[in-house]
């Protein structure tokens, strides 16, 4: 994959072009980069800035363009006028996702685009955006209102739209006790995306989630879950952000591990399930999901706790981590081993509606009778393996379901498999 990022050069890699060569190297992307203007800055302050001339700014954006195959763009600082107009010119007819991050202002003040140009950014840029990207202090410039009980991020988001986005999600627009959430504004579909509040002041967040949010958009062509994913990696960058100078923090993206992204996802969208409480068995419930071919339960990510029933809600008690699961992670090792395309598996409190749903879903279901088990199987501890492996010994089709009753002692459990966690997702919606 090959990105073009076009901003200003930060020279403290907090944000900036530098910022996003460091977001798309770790997701093994090919940055080019078209610097449209020089700044001085730290993580304490921030002094002037030096826009390009027009001929230097044309001369980058000829050579990347005439040369190389570009899969998406992303726009940042984009000073003046001058400069707003000369990349509107060479992007107006390229048909690749383009994502706009309008910077306005640095986290340590320095303005990032002159008031005058304002108007020729609404003109220009923002009709060039697959996905507009402001936090709130943004978006309240650009629709030239206040979010408010009166203004709603909805009205601020169709008010940007109107300027030719397709679509738009304003960030941070509500921090609750424990939460950030964010207004997204699709053609046709309006929602929230709402994650943990992580308190640290930090620097190039919004640089990241940017990025993120094109990377995301060419590999996975869905706005939604792009949004979702770039959430979660900004989120990781500002937990894992460092002290580096005498300042604010900058924000660190890290590794970047697709599994631990997916799974984290999945894990959110379960717990949001309307009455999934009354589906957590008493042992609780753990969420799994491998690369390809594992060879053990370290190499299967499963969270290091459970997710637990508290009253009326379920709360994931634990993190993510290889190795986390052993029950459910072993259940997953032995179909992998004889269906090498499934990845995912979550345990579920066995219900006779459960089953009888499971039945009529036509989907693949096995069983097994743990009162059957060896003396010798009960001996070793390995009672998930003999059942799942006498379930599937004779089958044709990978399975969706497996269920046992339970025994003396042992609580009946259905396990839920898929190849992905989203497809996992999928099928306990057909059953509960």
């Amino acid at each position: 994959m090959n990105l073009l990022s076009i901003g200003g050069s930060d020279p403290s890699s907090g944000a900036g072009i530098q910022s996003d060569i460091k977001t798309f190297s770790v997701f093994d992307v090919h940055a080019f980069t078209v610097i449209t203007a020089i700044t001085g800055q730290n993580t304490s302050n921030f002094g002037t800035v030096e826009p390009v001339s027009k001929k230097m700014l044309e001369n980058q954006l000829e050579s990347i363009i005439s040369d190389f195959k570009i899969d998406g763009i992303k726009i940042g600082m984009v000073y003046n006028s001058e400069i707003i107009k000369t990349v509107y010119q060479y992007l107006k007819k390229l048909k690749i996702p383009i994502v706009v991050d309008p910077v306005i202002r640095s986290t340590t003040g320095g303005m990032l685009i002159k008031k005058s140009a304002i108007d020729d950014f609404k003109k220009f840029i923002i009709p060039l955006a697959t996905v507009i990207t402001p936090n709130k202090f943004e978006a309240e410039i650009l629709a030239e209102i206040k979010i408010n009980s009166k203004n709603t991020p909805e009205k601020i988001a169709k008010i940007i739209q109107s300027m030719g986005a397709k679509n738009v999600v304003i960030t941070g627009v509500e921090t609750k006790k424990e939460q950030v959430v964010d207004f997204v504004l699709e053609k046709n579909e309006k929602y929230y995306i709402a994650d943990k509040k992580i308190l640290k002041i930090n620097r190039g967040s919004g640089c990241i989630h940017s990025a993120a949010v094109l990377y995301a958009i060419i590999k996975n062509k869905n706005v939604k879950e792009s949004l979702k994913f770039a959430k979660k990696i900004t989120l990781n960058s500002i937990k894992n952000s460092k002290k580096i100078g005498k300042g604010i923090v900058i924000t660190n993206v890290g590794t970047y591990d697709e599994t631990k992204i997916k799974l984290s996802n999945a894990i959110n969208e379960f717990t949001k399930i309307k009455n999934i409480y009354k589906n957590i068995p008493e042992c609780q419930t753990n969420f799994v999901y491998s690369k390809e071919n594992p060879k053990s339960i370290k190499e299967i990510l499963g969270i290091s706790g459970r997710i637990v029933k508290a009253g009326k809600d379920v709360i994931v008690a634990g993190d993510l981590s290889y190795g986390g699961s052993k029950h459910v992670a072993t259940a997953l090792l032995t179909v992998n081993k004889k269906y090498p395309k499934i990845h995912s598996a979550i345990n579920l409190k066995y219900k006779k509606e459960t089953i009888s749903k499971i039945k009529k879903s036509k989907l693949a279901t096995y069983d097994y009778d743990r009162s059957k088990e060896p003396q010798n199987v009960k001996s070793k501890g390995s009672t998930i393996e003999w059942g799942i492996k006498t379930s599937i010994k004779d089958s044709k089709k990978s399975p969706d379901f497996i269920h046992h009753k339970g025994d003396f002692g042992k609580e009946p459990m259905v396990i839920v498999f898929g190849e992905t966690p989203d497809i996992v997702i999928k099928k306990i919606m057909k059953i509960i």
